[in-house]
Order: structure tokens, then sequence, then C-alpha cells
């Protein structure tokens, strides 16, 4: 009551208690029920036991929107979870919209409301924060006032029974009154709304996300924590580049990018360049330039020339620009405006260092006045020290110039923004034409063959034989059952030829002695047929295979490995990397989402691998057929997409060739 009076709230608000009268001076009503007129919010502060009772005098009321503050809910167990579950009932049946239960409330600054019984109301600004923890929400806001950091909107999702992370965000993306989001999350509660929703306001305005649950016991830490499942991290991941979304991993991470947003253009391009006055720092930011994808400028001839002239013999004059220990504020202003003047310059850095003849505060005055007067061009700085330097600091903050204390944020803060542009200026995702129509019909009779024999893995035959239905090309491969019927299949496909040991329950053949390559006559079937079995019996005695699978043996190519794994959010996902036994231990893997995965995502997904210098030819190697490489990629994810109970499909290796590509081992799992 306190905090929506004392926000400067016009609206009527109507306290609800049966044992006071008035509260603050307003009138109490013994009931909802009772109060005059309309009612379009009700906020819950009372044990959870009576909070469905009260929801239903609500719904009855006609009110339209619950915030249910009060915690007891699926985050304490069983019985909350079924209390949580009839209160989401109850909102549907009435058509009621509910935030929480089990938040903190929500703020808006701009109307202005805070209905929250957090301490305090935030500054006006441009920010919306969205924050699935509420203690983390109020850690936030104390700091912000100290940091004097502004907000638009403050939600607290709590067990997004109804409301989630993605109806916030949708609606700060059409807040007139926001610029950024930002989000702390610990799961996302639909991934395919998720999916389409925020890719949809990414387009509009950034939208910057702090994921905890990163390792597996932070996973289960949020799990116990909001009652959510967290989905694997690897998944999320994918599934924010998808959307355009910035991921952060930590809170100054989440709000130095914030401030930059709020007060600075989004940079035309990845060309930076960084004026200083101390050449440590110089070299520091220039390895972050590097490392966070951004590129340092190259000056124009013109540019150079003009600071050869004018700047000191000592001076460095390419990028970054050193303007010495002993540079005042006229040598800071010079030398920053001529690199802002270049064509080649995207953005700029400043980094001062204290030292007895430093200007700060007039430093400070000169680098806001050029901000202003290149408004095309994001300008950062970091002033690096304590006092000496804080009303600097102050000055550069008020005049619209992130501030930061050390190299490394400001150069971050500016490779996020360049990662935005980026992200969205992507292509509007042509989803991927198909020049082909797969043998559907053939993969669903083999999958209900395998149901029927009451097993989930496919056979390494009935795998091969699913993706060529997808036009997948593969080495001829066939199931036998004695070592004479083996002989005889492989003086019908012409040696050399592989015996691969056929049985789902054994994942690694060659750990058990159930492979033989190179055999290139009868009598070596028939006799690596024997022993293939003696070995699994040995190795795995309670295994009965289904037979020994006869395959062509193929020339040596690249290994490479294609595969997907269903996420539990966000559906398929498409693994691309170099194969062969080391994929484990290299991990030398990429992912993308299968779900409408596009020629650019492929493409991306190739040349992110290490694999990729060996594709394109490595000493004097020629280069693999790439387009053979993306199809097998592309139909893959086809496959995941069109068949949602294939759980797993590994195609490792996959030979890749001057002309075209070979699968070699494939395994299929069902749900």
């Amino acid at each position: 009551m306190n905090n929506i009076v004392q926000s400067g709230y016009k609206g009527k608000i109507y306290p609800v208690n049966p044992k006071e009268k008035e509260i603050n001076g307003i009138p109490c009503f013994p009931s909802i029920t009772g109060i005059p007129g309309k009612v379009d919010t009700a906020i819950f502060s009372v044990p959870a036991g009576k909070v469905l009772d009260i929801a239903r005098e609500c719904g009855a009321k006609g009110v339209k929107n619950l915030i249910v503050l009060t915690a007891g809910f699926k985050e304490t167990g069983r019985a909350g979870a079924e209390l949580e579950k009839k209160l989401l009932s109850l909102c549907e049946q009435y058509n009621m919209r509910l935030l929480g239960p089990n938040c903190v409330g929500f703020i808006d600054t701009h109307t202005p409301i805070n209905a929250t019984f957090l301490k305090g109301f935030p500054p006006q600004g441009e920010i919306a924060f969205i924050s699935q923890s509420g203690a983390m929400l109020a850690a936030i806001l104390d700091w912000s006032r100290l940091a004097g950091i502004g907000y638009s909107k403050i939600y607290s999702l709590g067990n997004k029974a109804d409301l989630n992370e993605v109806d916030c965000i949708s609606e700060a993306a059409d807040d007139p009154n926001t610029k950024v989001i930002l989000c702390y999350i610990e799961d996302v509660s639909c991934g395919s709304e998720f999916l389409k929703k925020v890719t949809q306001a990414t387009l509009k305005k950034p939208v910057i996300i702090l994921k905890s649950g990163t390792s597996q016991a932070g996973a289960q830490a949020a799990s116990s924590h909001t009652g959510a499942l967290a989905g694997s991290d690897l998944a999320y991941n994918t599934a924010f580049k998808r959307c355009g979304v910035l991921r952060v991993y930590s809170m100054s991470e989440l709000f130095d990018l914030a401030i930059a947003f709020t007060s600075q253009p989004v940079p035309k391009g990845e060309k930076i360049a960084i004026v200083t006055n101390s050449g440590g720092p110089g070299i520091i930011a220039t390895d972050k330039v590097e490392s966070y994808g951004l590129s340092m400028a190259r000056f124009a001839k013109e540019t150079i020339d003009e600071l050869r002239l004018n700047l000191p013999p000592e001076a460095g004059i390419y990028n970054p620009v050193d303007v010495l220990g002993d540079a005042r504020t006229d040598r800071f202003k010079f030398a920053l405006e001529t690199v802002l003047k270049d064509e080649n310059v995207h953005s700029a850095a400043v980094l001062l260092c204290p030292v007895a003849v430093t200007e700060p505060l007039e430093t400070a005055q000169a680098v806001v006045e050029l901000n202003k007067a290149y408004p095309d061009k994001p300008l950062v700085a970091a002033y690096m020290g304590g006092p000496s330097l804080a009303e600097g600091a102050k000055v550069l903050s008020a005049g619209g110039v992130p501030c930061f204390t050390m190299p490394e944020p400001a150069i971050a803060a500016m490779a996020g923004m360049s990662m935005y542009r980026k992200l969205k200026e992507r292509t509007a995702a042509e989803i991927t034409v198909t020049d082909f129509k797969p043998d559907q019909k053939t993969v669903k009779a083999i999958f209900y063959d395998v149901k029927r024999d009451n097993r989930l893995a496919l056979l390494g035959s009935e795998a091969a034989e699913v993706i060529a239905a997808y036009r997948i090309d593969t080495i001829p491969t066939v199931l036998t059952h004695s070592p004479e019927e083996a002989a005889a299949k492989a003086d019908d496909m012409g040696y050399p030829v592989v015996l691969k040991v056929a049985s789902p329950r054994i994942q690694h053949k060659t750990d058990v002695g159930g492979v033989k390559i190179g055999l290139k006559t009868a009598g070596d079937v028939k006799s690596a047929y024997v022993n293939v079995m003696e070995n699994v019996h040995r190795y795995l005695p309670k295994v009965i295979p289904h037979g020994i699978e006869i395959q062509k043996m193929a020339p040596k190519g690249i290994e490479l490995i294609v595969g997907m794994s269903r996420d539990v959010q966000f559906g398929p996902m498409i693994g691309f990397g170099l194969g062969g036994i080391y994929v484990n231990l290299l991990k030398d893997v990429t992912f993308r989402l299968a779900n409408g995965i596009t020629v650019n995502e492929i493409k991306e997904m190739i040349s992110e691998t290490k694999a990729y210098t060996l594709l394109k030819g490595y000493r004097g190697d020629k280069p693999v057929d790439l387009e053979a490489v993306s199809k097998v990629i592309r139909r893959v994810a086809m496959l995941a997409v069109d068949f949602p109970e294939i759980m797993e499909i590994d195609i490792n290796p996959v030979f890749a060739y001057e002309h075209g590509v070979a699968a070699l081992d494939v395994k299929i799992t069902l749900s």
C-alpha cells in the first residue's frame, strides 16, 4: 500500500481486509465483492490457503488481472503444485491473467505505479528489467539507486504459472518508454513460443539475458528454486542465437550493456579506434577487441598524416593511438576527433590513466562534446583510477558516454552492441527449399518394425535405410545371420568389406571387438564372423546379437559427424563437427536448431569448426564437397522435424570427399 501511494499512482486504490476500516487513510473493504465499480487488478498478499477463495471472488467481480505475491505454491513441492494448478484453472475459468504466484510484483515508472513490497522506487529510465528471482530483483534495485540507473518497467515473474518471460519481453518490446530489455531467468516456460516471439522482439530492440543454471549443479539449484526443469545450456545458447538474444554471464555484463544501449547508437560496423594516454591499457584493449570479435580500424592515410603532424614524435599514430602520459585535454580532443572523422572508424574508446598533468574533468567535457558532434559513432570511455577521476567519470555518464573503470568492460560493451547489429541484420531466415520429396513411407515402416520388436534403437542397417530415404548417401549395408550368408553377401558387394556386430545394446562396437575391416576374401569374412561373435560373447555374455552387418569398405575421406539431439524445450538440435573416434575428446562440434534451419546457419555451422580448415583444403589437400556436406546437415534436420519420435541421430563418421560424401555408421534412437 505504501509503495503504491508513494509512487504517485493516480488511479483508485481499494484496500481489502476484513479486520480494518482504513489503511493509510484509505477506506478498507471487508471483501472484494463489496467494492463499488470496476476493479482492473487485484494484488494478493494473503496466506496461500486463502488465495483460491479470493481468486474466485475476483473472478465473480470481473477482475481481469491478478498479482499473487504469496509463496507456498509449486516451489514448495507436490501439494503446492496442486494448489497452483487450481489457481491457474480459476484464472482460465474467469478469463483472468496471473502474474506469479511467489513473485515480488511489478513497477512502471512512467504510469507511475510501484506494485511491489520492495523498498523504494527506482529512477525513471529506459531499461525494462524482467527477473525470475525476487531476491535478485531486490538487490539490483537497491544497487541501481546508488548507481543512478533508471528503469521503465520492472517485472517479477515468480513461478510463471501464467504470464512468463515471453509475455513480458513482448510487452516491453512494444513499450515506447523502453530502449533495452534485460532478463534474469532460470528456465524458459515454452521453447516454441520463446523462439517465435522473442525473435520478433529483438528486431525492435535489444534483449539481453542472464540465464543461470549453466552447470549441472546450477541447473539442479534452479530447478529446486522455481519448481521448473532447466533445459540444457547448449540448447539455450543455440536458441538465443536463433532469436537474436545477447547472452551475458554476469550481472555486471548485463548492466554494462544496458547502459551502453540506452546512451549510444548501435555501431554500423566492427572497426573500433582506441585513444589512450598509456601503452599498457591500449594493448589490453587491443587484445580484447580481437577476442570479442571486433577489429582494430585501419586509419586512412590522411588520418595518419594528420596525427603524425600534430602529435609528439614519440606518440603512437596508428591504432591504438597513444597520446602519451603528458597529454592534456587539447591533445586528447584532437586525437579523438581526428579518428572519429575517419570513414574507416565505426566506433571509438577513450582510455585515461591519471598522472600529474592529466585533466580528467576537462577531458571528459571534451569527450562529451565530440560524442554530440559525431552522433552516429558510438563512444565509450575507461577512466582507470579512483577519486582523482570521479568528477570526470560523472561528467561522462551524465553526458551519455558510458564510463568504465577498466578497458575490458568498455570493449565488451562495444562488442555487445556490434553483435546486436549483426544479429538484427541477419536475413529474415529464408527456410531452406528442398528439391526432393523424402520417402517417409519407408521410414514409417522401419519404425513400425522396430517398435513391434520392442526396441528403441535401430540396427545399423535399418538406420542406414532411414537416412537413405532422405537422400543421404550411405555405404550399402546388409544384415546377415551366418558366416556362409555373410560370405555370400560380401561376394555380391565386392571386396574389401567391413563386418560389424548388429545389436542395439552395443553402442561402441570397437570396444568389444565387434568390428573387422579390410576383409578381402570369403574366407576372411567367415573367420571374421566367428571371431566377432566370440568377442561379443566374451565381453558381453548376456547380449545376443541380431547378426552381423556386412558393409562395402569406403575409400578414406575426412571424418565428420552429423547428429541430432532432441531438447525438451527447443526441440531437435543439429550438431556438426570433426568426427571419428576422437569426437568426444576434441569436441569440435557446433549446434543449431533443426526447425527452420537456413542455408546461412548451415554455412555458419561448418565455418565455426576447426574442421573447416581441413575441409577447405589443408597443406596441398583438395577441398571437400561443402555443398554435399551441407545437404547432409539439411536433410538430417528435415528427418528430425518430420519424425518427432526420433530422440537421437548419430552419423559418425561421414566421409567427406572432393566429390560427394558417404555416411558410414548411423545410429538412430526412438522415444
